[in-house]
C-alpha cells in the first residue's frame, strides 16, 4: 500500500529514548486495515511507550521521534483528540460519577442529536451483550462486562486505529478468550488497523497477525 492509503497506520523511523538510553531499535512499521499485529518484549523495553507515542500521551521525560502517519494524515504535530486513535487498557477505565449508558455516551462526538446518541448508544449496548445494562453503575459490572463497555466507549467515538494496551490481562483464562474474540471482531469489522501490546503469547495466536519482537537489539521491521 502506498503511504497514503486510507486507514493504513504507518510508523517510520520511530524511536524512543529514556536518559539518551534507546528503548528499542528504530522502528519501520505498517498495520492495514483490519489487520492485527502483536508487539511483544521484555518489560521495559517501550512496549506501552511506544503506545503513547503513537497516540500522543507520551511523557516529556522521554526523547521520542519518528513519524506517524494515520492514511494521508501525519499525526505527530496532532493533539490527543484530533489524532482518531482509540486505546484500551488493562483497566476498563469507566467514569464511576457516569451510568454504564453515559459512559458510552461519553465517547460520541459533538453534534449529535439526542435522538441519534440515544440510538448509537442503545445499539452498542445490545451489541456488547449490555442491553437492560445502561443505568447500572458502573462499579456493579462484571469485570467482562466493564471491558465489553470501555471498548465500545471507545469505537462509538470513530477512531481510525486501534491500540490495545494489555486489555485481557486482568481477565481470567476463559473470559479472556471471549474478549479476545469480541476485540478482534470488532476491529476486523470496522477495517481498524490495530495494535495489541502483550506478554501472553494466546494473545498474539488469536490476533492471527504478525508478531513484533520489541528490544533496543532487535532490527527494525
Amino acid at each position: 500500500m502506498k503511504l497514503g492509503d486510507p486507514r493504513t497506520l504507518h510508523l517510520v523511523g520511530v524511536h524512543i529514548s529514556l536518559q539518551h538510553r534507546p528503548l528499542f531499535a528504530p522502528l519501520n512499521l505498517t498495520v492495514h486495515p483490519g489487520e492485527v499485529i502483536t508487539v511483544m518484549g521484555p518489560s521495559g523495553c517501550g512496549k506501552s511507550t511506544l503506545l503513547n507515542y503513537i497516540c500522543g500521551t507520551l511523557s516529556p521525560a522521554f526523547e521520542a521521534g519518528g513519524s506517524v502517519r494515520l492514511g494521508g494524515r501525519e499525526l505527530n504535530a496532532l493533539p490527543l483528540e484530533q489524532r482518531r486513535v482509540g486505546i484500551l487498557f488493562q483497566d476498563a477505565l469507566l467514569f464511576p460519577h457516569l451510568n454504564v449508558a453515559e459512559n458510552l455516551a461519553f465517547g460520541l462526538k459533538p453534534g449529535h442529536s439526542r435522538q441519534t446518541r440515544r440510538f448509537r448508544v442503545e445499539t452498542a449496548l445490545l451489541d456488547a451483550g449490555l442491553d437492560g445494562l445502561g443505568k447500572r453503575d458502573p462499579a456493579t459490572l462484571s469485570a467482562g462486562q466493564r471491558a465489553r463497555a470501555a471498548l465500545m466507549r471507545t469505537l462509538l467515538a470513530e477512531p481510525e486505529a486501534l491500540l490495545l494496551d494489555e486489555p485481557f490481562s486482568n481477565l481470567d483464562n476463559d473470559l479472556r478468550a471471549r474478549m479476545r474474540t469480541f476485540v478482534f471482531e470488532h476491529a476486523r469489522q470496522r477495517g481498524l488497523p490495530t495494535l495489541l501490546v502483550t506478554h501472553d503469547p494466546a494473545d498474539a495466536a488469536d490476533a492471527g497477525g504478525p508478531v513484533i519482537e520489541l528490544g533496543a537489539s532487535a532490527p527494525a521491521q
